[in-house]
């Protein structure tokens, strides 16, 4: 299997854990871990490397868009 196809979890498990906290009462700890996940292959496909503080803060951009989205159906 080569290194592509499965994604290594524990250099993000901080960023996860970090935006589980700051987004609790308003996003659920799988809609973080999604957009975590997301960022994560985002950005392997648009640089080629996905450093934890670059997912971080792209999935934290993601989490403001979808509460704001919320927010405007609410």
């Amino acid at each position: 299997m080569n290194d592509h196809t499965k994604a290594d979890p524990t250099p993000y498990a901080e960023v996860e854990a970090l935006l589980r906290d700051e987004f609790a009462g308003v996003h659920s700890s799988t809609t973080v871990t999604r957009c975590v996940e997301a960022a994560h292959y985002g950005a392997l496909e648009v640089t080629g490397y996905a450093h934890p503080g670059l997912v971080e803060r792209i999935a934290r951009k993601h989490l403001h868009v979808l509460a704001l989205v919320a927010s405007e159906r609410g």
